[in-house]
């Protein structure tokens, strides 16, 4: 305790970190104030009453954006988009880098071709916004009918149009400032603060399911509370892992001094492709319901039903394929071996150039494998937390897995190593006595 007390006193002692975490907070408390501003042309009284009985969110691609959102998508607040448009755009723009060659070029350029790219994704957002902001004014006007001000309906299409893209060009220019001059990267860390938003109310929502059945309620909780520290130390294990492949640098003698012949590691991610594939199997799987309908008839109910066998099944096989597509899209092992070569250095017992290529590519294919089984594990786990633990609340179970929780962990751990880095580059111990913190290489914007 008295370590932590002074690892707090090291922090605020440091004038450079002490402004970015109050700059961080401020601006997190500007967007957490927005998410609770209602669009105009809502009556929010009997909004609050429609959205008690709604389910249409509660699952789905709409529930998990409604997570990313911290309740604001089921509030119809102004920033009910929040940053996901943004992160579409970016993904977007970020797939394009890899297959488009031009594209490519562009990002090559150095920051002057980071910045036209950046330019390009905040036009997209843009388009992606006003298109989104359109489909979600049809899901108002038909799940929220009864919450819309009839006198404001001549109006009501144009003002949340526009009133919802620029919500979500504030919220990625705000995500842009936390990562300038804040701490940490401000669209991660915005997405966070939506998702850990919905963790009291769903800790309450389970505190009020356990104590009202009795018999043993509270030590279920408790029992569910360690079980969901033990499933955060096994993410924290899975977000660092990696496959350390030895790499020499060749001796160079330039006059009197000698260069290289030093000895590193080449650090190859367990979970390279991050929380991509879990996103894309949800929303793949949500597709498919709502395009075919099958989600409404009985016999393919399961495809909303994350508890049912087939759909884990489904869900998993999804998740695996993703992962190794995504990895493959965004892990090249020709670039990383002329890089290698350029370098002067190899991996010993390996030719450098295409043999060096094959080699980390196959390493990389052999750690995927696991990497993708458990990534697919932690997706179908709030569903056999349900399972397990009968009687558990559906919001409280998605914080025992899938997306939620992958996040949160990932970024926590990018905050903490960027503290970390702060306080041992002025001669501060770090935060861990037991070593280094170590964040994710960013595979995604997320």
């Amino acid at each position: 305790m008295k370590k932590f007390i002074k690892t707090l006193r090291n922090i605020w002692s440091i004038e450079e970190l002490r402004n970015k975490i109050t700059f961080t907070l401020l601006l997190i408390f500007i967007y957490i104030v927005g998410t609770h501003i209602i669009l105009p042309g809502i009556n929010p009284n009997e909004l609050a009453k429609l959205a008690e009985g709604n389910s249409k969110t509660s699952g789905g691609l709409l529930g998990l954006l409604d997570t990313f959102v911290g309740g604001s998508f089921n509030r119809a607040s102004i920033f009910a988009l929040g940053i996901m448009p943004y992160i579409s755009a970016s993904i977007f723009m970020q797939l394009m880098t890899i297959l488009v060659p031009q594209i490519a070029k562009i990002q090559k350029e150095g920051e002057s071709g980071r910045k036209k790219i950046n330019q390009w994704t905040r036009y997209l957002t843009v388009g992606v916004t006003a298109f989104q902001a359109i489909a979600y004014i049809g899901f108002l006007t038909t799940t929220y009918k009864g919450a819309l001000i009839p006198e404001y309906s001549n109006y009501f299409w144009v003002s949340t149009v526009v009133i919802l893209t620029v919500g979500t060009l504030f919220v990625m220019w705000l995500g842009e400032k936390i990562t300038d001059k804040g701490l940490g990267n401000g669209t991660s860390i915005i997405i966070m603060i939506g998702i850990l938003g919905r963790l009291p109310q769903a800790i309450a929502q389970e505190w009020a399911a356990r104590t009202t059945r009795g018999a043993g309620g509270l030590l279920i909780m408790l029992i569910e509370i360690v079980f969901l520290i033990a499933v955060i130390m096994g993410l924290i294990m899975l977000i660092q892992g990696t496959r350390r492949v030895p790499v020499n640098y060749a001796k160079q003698i330039v006059g009197n001094r000698q260069f290289g012949g030093a000895r590193n590691f080449l650090p190859l991610k367990v979970n390279a492709s991050g929380v991509m594939p879990i996103i894309f199997a949800q929303a793949i799987l949500f597709l498919i319901a709502f395009i075919t309908g099958l989600g409404q008839t009985t016999q393919a109910s399961f495809l909303n039903d994350h508890t049912n066998v087939w759909y884990m099944l489904i869900y998993s096989v999804a998740v695996i394929a993703f992962t190794f597509l995504y990895t493959a899209l965004i892990f090249n092992p020709k670039q990383m071996a002329d890089e290698l070569k350029r370098n002067n250095g190899f991996i010993p017992g390996v030719k450098p150039g295409q043999p060096t290529a094959d080699y980390i590519g196959t390493i990389m294919d052999r750690i995927t494998l696991p990497g993708a089984v458990l990534l697919a594990f932690v997706g179908i786990l709030p569903g056999l937390c349900q399972l397990a633990f009968v009687g558990m609340t559906q919001n409280f179970s998605t914080f025992f897995g899938g997306t939620s929780l992958l996040i949160m962990v990932g970024v926590i751990l990018d905050t903490l190593q960027q503290i970390e880095t702060q306080l041992l580059m002025r001669q501060y111990d770090g935060l861990m006595s037991s070593g280094r913190i170590q964040g994710r290489q960013a595979a995604t914007t997320i």
